[in-house]
């Protein structure tokens, strides 16, 4: 097939690719030795004639010296001037050549999906003009990544520059923002400026704009004072510089003038031809975890081309992740990639390293050489909840606490709950914690999976009133959490006994949902029966097994922490008769 075809998962250079640029390099040279070689002949001419080659002072400054040092000082204070304003308009993108980064397509893992899509934009980038001629389409020139901090943006367009072997200019959005007057857009011009002749000294250039929302949201929400600089202003120049790949650079621009005024004093039939102008071969990349948030002409067509989505890992593609970074990092037969996917459900592949990274930091504190399951499963009780520490609890009040977490663990672990860890200690400003999840990955969440969640976030307050009459300050989080899941379950999940949703309801000083369910007084009473009905449920739950809520309370008095093998086993222990 002689037409332009598009590989996936491989990277297709188009033919010439290299060529091109090594002609464009051999130019560079030419050029720069042209420059050099006018100083140097000169210089090479006047030793040659045994002419001195020290620089000699005019004699007007030999005579005054007093006056060439201040007209010195006054042209190095407006030099300065000239410089400081010059600078505050400058593009602050760092330059990343292909031979500096360590990163490529290898390295980026659990993603084959959104990898696939960015893989074929850049073949679409490197092979522009094949795809232009043979089959009369336009590449893309920008690309827009979509998701949640930590999912790779910035990785894999980092990988995509090193693997195209062309520049990548990379900088935050928030580096365009400048004291004076008029210099934000003035910066935006320079970027795009930057990154067309980077794009026609190299053959292409991919430029990266990270966390692009913090210049690039929507104009509506823009004051009126605002119109012209800040927000709005950069948005115009935005959209203005993301279609000016054709605008030829300032070299081709003066050809073009000198061909046109020595076309004006020529005959028509010995006019010369002017300058062809290529298009500048860039592709921008900008990344953002609020993509709701962006102007809607950025994702018209010529901008914003293809919108790729990087979403939390599912479990096979954690099990990817792991085996990358276990590869790494030593660990003992108990870790394996497997466990560390099972135990890492909703985290980031930045979360999913940071996590190993602290395990090999629990066992180096243990004395260990390499990491165990115990070290990971004690960093992701530091990571997510923070370091343990002894709060120093008079008797009684231990017992009253020891008591809570207790209920909130037996009927997590008679619910079917995965509990992972029980405790009385503080972690991140919490009295004392039972730390638990589903058993298997879920998507998805049943009226009955959510009335379970409320009679474990309830038990705690049973407990303390079954043992002690009343229940202690310490069940105020628990209750704003029940509440908060209630009036989800009555508000938007139908859950109550109604189909209408108030989540679309525009409610006059009700904000979020919660405060729409409270300001409706059936809505405030179907919430309030489902809380009852949870309380009544765990109360009965507790006085039934009363045995094993006694066991574990002794057991987190004796050792203020029980880790989730521990408490189950306890439970278990206690049905026995």
């Amino acid at each position: 097939m002689n037409g332009f075809q598009l590989q996936q998962d491989e990277i297709v250079r188009a033919p010439g690719f290299e060529a091109t640029r090594r002609r464009r390099r051999r130019r560079r040279g030419w050029a720069i030795g042209g420059a050099m070689a006018v100083p140097v002949g000169w210089l090479s001419a006047r030793w040659a004639a045994g002419r001195s080659l020290r620089p000699v002072l005019p004699a007007a400054v030999r005579q005054h010296p007093e006056l060439a040092m201040l007209l010195l000082v006054v042209a190095a204070l407006a030099g300065s001037a000239v410089l400081l304003y010059a600078a505050a308009g400058r593009s602050p993108h760092t330059v990343l050549r292909p031979d500096d980064s360590s990163v490529r397509l290898a390295d980026v893992v659990g993603a084959a999906q959104t990898k696939r899509e960015a893989v074929d934009t850049l073949n679409l980038f490197l092979n522009h003009r094949r795809f232009r001629e043979q089959m009369g389409g336009a590449a893309r020139r920008g690309v827009l990544f979509t998701g949640p901090s930590g999912t790779g943006k910035t990785h894999l367009a980092m990988a995509l520059a090193a693997e195209a072997g062309v520049p990548f200019l990379h900088l935050s959005a928030t580096e365009f923002q400048s004291m004076f007057p008029g210099q934000t857009s003035r910066k935006v011009r320079a970027f795009f400026r930057s990154l067309r002749t980077t794009a026609r000294a190299h053959g292409g250039a991919i430029g990266f704009i990270d966390d692009f929302d913090a210049i690039g949201s929507s104009r509506a929400a823009v004051a009126p004072g605002d119109a012209r600089e800040g927000r709005a202003g950069a948005v115009h120049e935005l959209l203005a510089q993301m279609q000016r790949s054709d605008t030829p650079g300032r070299t081709q621009q003066l050809a073009d003038r000198v061909v046109c005024s020595m076309n004006r004093l020529l005959p028509e039939r010995a006019a010369l031809p002017r300058p062809v102008v290529r298009p500048a071969n860039v592709l921008l990349v900008a990344a953002t975890n609020r993509a709701a948030d962006l102007d809607a002409a950025f994702m018209r067509p010529g901008r914003f081309d293809r919108t790729i989505h990087f979403d939390l890992p599912p479990r096979a593609d954690r099990v990817q992740i792991a085996e990358y970074y276990l590869a790494r990092k030593r660990h003992d037969h108990t870790v394996s990639a497997a466990f560390v996917a099972d135990v890492t459900a909703g985290y980031t592949p930045v979360r999913i390293e940071r996590l190993l990274d602290e395990s090999l930091v629990v066992a180096l504190q243990q004395g260990h050489e390499a990491m165990s399951y115990q070290d990971v499963l004690a960093a992701q009780m530091v990571t997510e909840v923070g370091a343990a520490h002894d709060v120093g609890y008079h008797p009684e009040e231990k017992r009253r606490m020891a008591m809570h977490e207790a209920g909130h663990a037996l009927v997590a672990a008679l619910a079917g709950r995965d509990v992972k860890l029980a405790s009385v200690l503080r972690r991140s400003g919490t009295l004392g914690l039972v730390a638990h999840g589903d058993v298997e990955e879920r998507h998805l969440r049943t009226p009955s999976e959510t009335a379970d969640l409320l009679a474990v976030m309830l038990a705690g307050r049973a407990a303390e009133i079954q043992e002690f009459g009343e229940a202690g300050s310490g069940i105020a989080d628990d209750l704003a959490d029940a509440t908060t899941i209630a009036a989800q379950m009555v508000g938007a999940l139908g859950a109550g006994g109604s189909l209408l949703s108030l989540d679309v309801a525009h409610v006059p000083g009700a904000g979020n949902l919660v405060a729409k369910v409270m300001a409706d007084a059936t809505s405030r009473g179907r919430a309030e029966r489902l809380l009852h009905t949870a309380a009544d449920r765990s109360a009965c739950t507790l006085l039934e097994h009363r045995r094993a809520l006694l066991a574990l309370a002794d057991a987190l008095c004796d050792h203020d922490e029980l880790s989730g093998d521990q408490v189950h086993a306890i439970v278990a222990g206690s049905m026995v008769t």
